[in-house]
């Protein structure tokens, strides 16, 4: 039996690479359920200040066939609470590019509240969406 029967992770999954899959294989490794949360893109708009170049419906439809992934819903914020009080998952999972930023402090700190554990992953270096995007940019 898996230590978690409901994790949760979150992402905006654009230009989808090798470093979300890792992040969606090491969750799914430690819990029953995985249930992760694509950002809109009103969200990713709002706090990256750009679009997504994947729109949603295609971006949420990629995270929905990977067989690691056993539910997907719309993140349409950032607060993590919000996603708790709809799917009462027993983690958070994140890549450690989020740790101990201020956002997440306040995340953790909020979620221990609830019982719910943070486990954040290595973050992929040798890949990102940014990354991708910079490279494509500067072939145009």
């Amino acid at each position: 039996m898996l230590k978690y029967k409901v994790g949760y992770t979150t992402g905006t999954f654009d230009l989808f690479h090798v470093g979300h899959l890792n992040l969606l294989e090491r969750a799914k490794q430690q819990c029953e359920y995985l249930v992760v949360g694509v950002s809109t893109d009103a969200l990713v708009t709002q706090y990256k200040g750009r679009a997504p170049i994947i729109p949603f419906e295609d971006r949420i439809r990629i995270i929905a066939a990977l067989k690691c992934v056993n539910e997907v819903i719309a993140q349409e914020s950032m607060d993590k609470i919000i996603a708790w009080n709809k799917i009462h998952f027993n983690v958070l999972f994140h890549g450690d590019d989020w740790k101990n930023t201020p956002l997440y402090n306040e995340t953790e700190r909020q979620l221990q509240q609830k019982g719910v554990d943070c486990i954040y992953f290595p973050y992929t270096k040798s890949i990102s969406s940014r990354d991708i995007r910079e490279r494509i940019e500067r072939k145009c």
